[in-house]
């Protein structure tokens, strides 16, 4: 054999190699990246499928990392800008990202169908308005759902949203329950639909009782009489530090005015502890080390790494799922 034939061959292998997925109960993520040559990025997952936050690091504008993974599921990719996109996990698969770090909107993502259907709903909706986005959201969803996008999508444009419309959501909830009556952010969801506002009137703080990190209890005693805030924290989640800050502030220009705590979703009671020595808080958070599977998390219907709700003096909600500056307004708004 010659050399052109053997160089011929080794390409051909490689080829080969490439378009393998992953073994059976792993999931790889592959990934080029234009305009970044070097960094990492991180990866979580909403419904379980990693504990913690993973790094995958960035070299030559390109990434490889393999997961355990059992089932289908759903990671989120978090890039350097801090800007979050979904991946879908499969055992037994690989999936290519391909993406220029400064339009991360037209990333495409290959290798799965799921991960396939989020790519063309991406670039179907890239140029459409807020409105347009969530009726086509809604089309897909009633088209698939037994897949995993459609509860992606059901949980970012009609549960993480401002001011959801409760009724289409718990619409939506039942109807991918019904196709995948065995994924538990579904079953959560589906229990907490009543205490999201479905039933309609005044929403008030639900009762709870939880132990801090400096093993002090918390309850609604503890909020009691003030305007309080009550959000979901991490330490690899950009925006609830953001929002975190924010509630610092105010809480410094108003002291004894506002309630408040912290839900952490950290996989580390360690973790979490050492990053709160580098900013104290002085508040109560709660890491039960369950992530998005905290009970506290479920009992006031979180739903989002930064989710965050504020009531009033009587423990009525006043608002929730508001973005950094919202946050801050309403709870300015409120202390006037």
């Amino acid at each position: 054999m010659n050399t052109r034939h053997i160089l011929f061959a080794l390409a051909a292998f490689t080829a080969l190699l490439s378009s393998c997925g992953a073994p059976s109960g792993r999931f790889r993520l592959e990934g080029r990246l234009m305009n970044l040559n070097q960094g990492q990025c991180y990866l979580y997952s909403p419904d379980g499928i990693i504990q913690g936050l993973d790094t995958v690091k960035i070299e030559g504008g390109r990434f490889s990392h393999e997961i355990s993974c059992e089932e289908r599921g759903t990671l989120i990719l978090i890039f350097p800008n801090y800007s979050e996109q979904p991946i879908f996990a499969q055992s037994g698969k690989t999936a290519t990202v391909k993406a220029d770090a400064s339009h991360l909107k037209e990333m495409t993502v290959s290798g799965t169908s799921d991960n396939e259907l989020m790519t063309t709903f991406r670039q179907q909706t890239a140029e459409m308005s807020p409105p347009e986005v969530v009726k086509t959201a809604e089309q897909y969803i009633n088209d698939n759902p037994k897949s995993p996008v459609s509860i992606y999508l059901l949980s970012k444009y009609f549960l993480q949203v401002p001011d959801p419309d409760y009724t289409k959501a718990g619409q939506l909830i039942a109807k991918l329950h019904k196709a995948q009556p065995d994924v538990k952010r579904l079953n959560v969801w589906k229990e907490q639909l009543p205490s999201f506002g479905g039933g309609g009137g005044s929403i008030f703080m639900p009762t709870f009782s939880a132990t801090d990190l400096s093993g002090r209890a918390v309850n609604n005693q503890t909020l009691k009489g003030k305007a309080a805030v009550v959000y979901v924290w991490s330490t690899w989640n950009y925006d609830s530090q953001d929002n975190q800050r924010r509630i610092k502030r105010i809480l410094k220009e108003h002291p004894g005015e506002l309630a408040v705590l912290g839900i952490s979703l950290d996989a580390s009671r360690k973790e979490c502890r050492d990053y709160l020595r580098r900013d104290s808080l002085p508040w109560s958070v709660v890491c039960d080390e369950r992530m998005f599977e905290s009970q506290l998390y479920r009992t006031f219907g979180m739903r989002k790494a930064s989710d965050n709700i504020v009531f009033d003096k009587s423990g009525r909600v006043e608002a929730r799922g508001l973005s950094s500056s919202d946050l801050q307004k309403e709870i300015e708004k409120l202390l006037k």
